[in-house]
């Protein structure tokens, strides 16, 4: 049974190593954990990588289950990150087949961040045609449990880069260079429904 954290809009290589999985088990209790991709992802930019950060009530030093972790609610994040993926995709060839369905998206109101997570894996499990069937855990799973094949924690920001699990077109490639499992937001943007395709050859085990 594969076992993995709930990310917000995660790598290219997080979702490639578990595309072709039967079941996929996300670990709605476990303790939150600073300096991941819980809370993060990384697109790309005129300029190079843009991290766009979802702020936490309390901030990130805290040590709660995930699905108690609370969104910080006096920012317009949500108002933030969906013009930072405007601005950055508007000329990828297919940002606009998912534009409309991304700006309601990240209009919902939303108090917790498993919930804004688990709001995104279900869009992408739609759009990438994932046919994993996602399980959620009943209870938290300590590590080296017996029984489960562990992925949480594999992919975190400060290696994400030592994957590149498939080569395609990207926006500002000719200006910044080729960049690795960015968010799969860039995988799907920039090459549409070939991105389930994509993520099911990669033949990547993280």
């Amino acid at each position: 049974m594969v076992l993995v954290e709930l990310q917000y809009f995660p790598p290219i290589s997080f979702l490639s190593t578990l595309y072709r999985e039967s079941y996929v088990y996300f670990d709605i209790y476990e303790q939150y954990r600073k300096m991941s991709f819980r809370n993060r992802c990384f697109i790309s930019g005129a300029e190079g990588i843009i991290s766009l950060s979802v702020p936490l009530k309390n901030g990130r030093n805290q040590f709660l289950p995930v699905n108690e972790v609370r969104l910080a609610e006096t920012e317009r994040w949500q108002t933030r990150h969906f013009k930072s993926i405007c601005s950055a995709y508007n000329r990828s060839p297919f940002f606009e087949y998912y534009a409309d369905e991304l700006k309601t998206l990240y209009s919902k109101d939303v108090l917790r961040l498993a919930e804004w997570n688990l709001n995104c894996l279900d869009w992408l499990h739609q759009k990438l045609d994932w046919p994993a069937e996602i399980r959620f855990t009943e209870s938290s799973i300590a590590y080296g449990e017996a029984g489960w094949e562990d992925h949480r924690n594999r992919v975190v920001p400060k290696n994400y880069n030592q994957w590149n699990p498939v080569k395609y077109r990207q926006v500002f490639e000719e200006r910044v260079g080729f960049i690795p499992n960015l968010s799969v937001l860039d995988l799907l943007f920039n090459t549409g429904k070939q991105a389930g395709e994509l993520l099911r050859n990669s033949n990547l085990k993280i």
